[in-house]
């Protein structure tokens, strides 16, 4: 007898809204016209982009920090021109880094504890685009390794460490990126543009390895992520203007594994993948509901699994990563929903009777270590990502503060190496970790001598009080 009833762990996930008192109160969220999520999370501090008068600004919260925000609470406000979009490091949760209008990225250090002052000296600027940069997103598994997308078509992946533009992939797209995903191992990003296709791109190799022209038909702007297998999933609008989502193979884009048309509503749908339960999350810009959708391997392929509602809608949304979890309530993802004037947590939930681990919902997920270092990514190593059991929660550790080391300006090209400056992609990457080493050797001599310093000091103290005491006792 066939089964009528699909049998999924997931089918009755439901989501919840907090209460008011744990939401964040009073936070002018930026009304710039972009369609990025505005909000970036992680275990220790919810990130928003906000309105700030002259130049652009986003507030860096730790996430127990609820209530009423005051106006006065600091900002990260270096940016010229407003900031479009954030991402938090995946390997430390104190560095994130923003593109503005301004036409630069910026890479913040957050103090351990949060803002007490409002911070205009980032750590480092990326400076290489000629229009505003609307997408940053740190690569999956390297140490340091940010890819920024700007208006000028141009997609630039950095090594954050010495402040370089490694990769220029300035000729691949004709028109507006509208956005861009790592796949798992961050070997492969894929492009979605205003021109319709969605580009598959070796960055190293800087070659576009697939592409797919009218992925969907609309105008309006669409979105493409890697899911953990390879595939690709891409939302969009038919031509009809309804919203449509796919699912894709790379190896042949053809014809789709999956379509399906969801309504006709204008905002654009922003994805969020989680890899460890294969479950995307849709959340359109204006509207007030969350759709989610299990990816399996049977037809049809993406299983719809249930929306949830509220009457407010959405001005941008944060995903918090699985190690930021509730392991003990079966919370398997949590959302930080932007309001007008509040941003929002919503909670999502397996329920389940025993108050114990269920390690069926929390496979081994990523954890906070690099696999590799920027420069041996740049030399053409791949590594999945290190994953850690949530079995007994997660617990952060201590970040190591994150380091820039210039090299001689004089040394450099003015511009990002093209095609033909890859075969000394390898040399660079050697100089760059040599340079680092040395910088590195410089600060461990500077420390030793100041401790020795602090000793010598130390010791006369010692030999005068010893002196003091003989006389007192004399």
């Amino acid at each position: 007898m066939r089964r009528v009833v699909r049998q999924s762990k997931f089918r009755h996930v439901f989501g919840q809204a907090v209460k008011n008192d744990q939401c964040y109160d009073d936070i002018r969220v930026s009304r710039v016209t972009w369609d990025s999520s505005f909000c970036a999370v992680n275990p220790r501090f919810v990130a928003i982009i906000v309105e700030a008068s002259g130049g652009g600004a986003f507030m860096v919260l730790p996430l127990h920090k609820t209530g009423r925000i005051d106006k006065s609470y600091p900002t990260v406000c270096g940016h010229t021109g407003p900031v479009l979009d954030i991402d938090w490091c995946p390997h430390n949760d104190q560095v994130i880094a923003s593109g503005s209008e301004d036409c630069t990225v910026m890479v913040w250090q957050i103090p351990e504890n949060g803002l007490t002052l409002s911070l205009t000296e980032p750590v480092v600027v990326l400076e290489g685009h000629s229009k505003r940069v609307g997408i940053v997103a740190w690569h999956p598994t390297a140490r340091n390794v940010l890819l920024s997308a700007g208006c000028d078509n141009a997609i630039i992946i950095w090594n954050v460490g010495t402040g370089e533009a490694l990769i220029n992939l300035d000729d691949m797209h004709v028109d507006v990126i509208y956005n861009v995903s790592w796949n798992r191992n961050g070997s492969l990003i894929c492009t979605s543009s205003k021109d319709k296709k969605v580009r598959i791109i070796d960055p190293r190799k800087q070659e576009i390895i697939a592409e797919k022209e009218k992925t969907h038909e609309g105008a309006r702007p669409m979105r493409a992520i890697f899911l953990a297998d390879g595939n690709i999933f891409t939302t969009g609008f038919s031509r009809m203007s309804e919203r449509q989502l796919a699912l894709w193979n790379p190896k042949n884009l053809e014809e789709p594994i999956a379509l399906h048309e969801m309504d006709t509503s204008n905002g654009v749908l922003l994805p969020f993948y989680d890899p460890d339960t294969n479950i995307i999350y849709l959340c359109g810009k204006g509207d007030s509901s969350i759709r989610y959708f299990e990816i399996t391997d049977e037809s049809p392929y993406v299983h719809y699994l249930n929306t949830f509602s509220s009457k407010e809608p959405q001005r941008g949304m944060g995903f918090m990563p699985k190690r930021g979890l509730d392991v003990n309530k079966c919370e398997i993802a949590r959302f930080f929903k932007l309001h007008e004037r509040k941003c929002e947590p919503i909670i999502m939930t397996v329920p389940r009777k025993s108050d114990l681990f269920q390690d069926d919902l929390y496979p081994d997920t990523a954890g906070p270590e690099a696999a590799l270092e920027a420069e041996e990514w740049f030399e053409g190593k791949n590594a999945d990502p290190l994953l850690i059991s949530l079995k007994h929660g997660y617990i952060p550790g201590k970040n190591r503060d994150l380091k820039v080391v210039k090299k001689n300006i004089l040394d450099n090209k003015p511009a990002a190496n093209k095609k033909s400056d890859l075969i000394n992609a390898p040399k660079k990457a050697a100089d760059a970790s040599n340079a680092q080493n040395e910088a590195k050797l410089d600060e461990i001599l500077q420390e030793l001598k100041s401790i020795k310093d602090t000793i010598s000091s130390q010791d006369e103290r010692i030999a005068r009080l010893e002196q003091q005491v003989a006389k007192i006792a004399e």
